[in-house]
């Protein structure tokens, strides 16, 4: 994986309970990190072939590994101004260099 495919920018980030002042808590969301991420689309491939099991998942992300931070999937991911709850986290090749996380595309409901 190079520089030139992580051609994308995201942003890792997590829902936190923050009490305020006078005592009441909100939920906020935190960023984590921003980085440059390579993203695929679900499409016919080989590589979407073998992931059947992730019916659910609509997107590839890989990115460089992120110290002092382990992606879980209570982590979503926001790229391109879209939101992307992560379904499944793997080290590639179990290097420690690269993440790959598979996640599902967050479509507000109406009503």
């Amino acid at each position: 994986m190079s520089f030139g495919k992580m051609n994308r920018m995201a942003e890792i980030v997590e829902k936190r309970r923050v009490k305020d002042a006078e005592g009441f808590s909100s939920e906020q969301e935190v960023t984590l990190a921003s980085l440059r991420v390579y993203r695929e689309g679900r499409h016919g491939s080989e590589r979407w072939a073998n992931l059947a099991a992730f019916s659910e998942a609509t997107d590839l992300f890989r990115f460089r590994r992120i110290p002092d931070l382990t992606v879980t999937t209570s982590h979503t991911i926001v790229c391109d101004g879209e939101r992307f709850e992560i379904v499944s986290v793997e080290d590639v090749k179990g290097r420690g260099m690269y993440t790959e996380a598979l996640a599902k595309k967050v479509v507000p409901s109406r009503g």
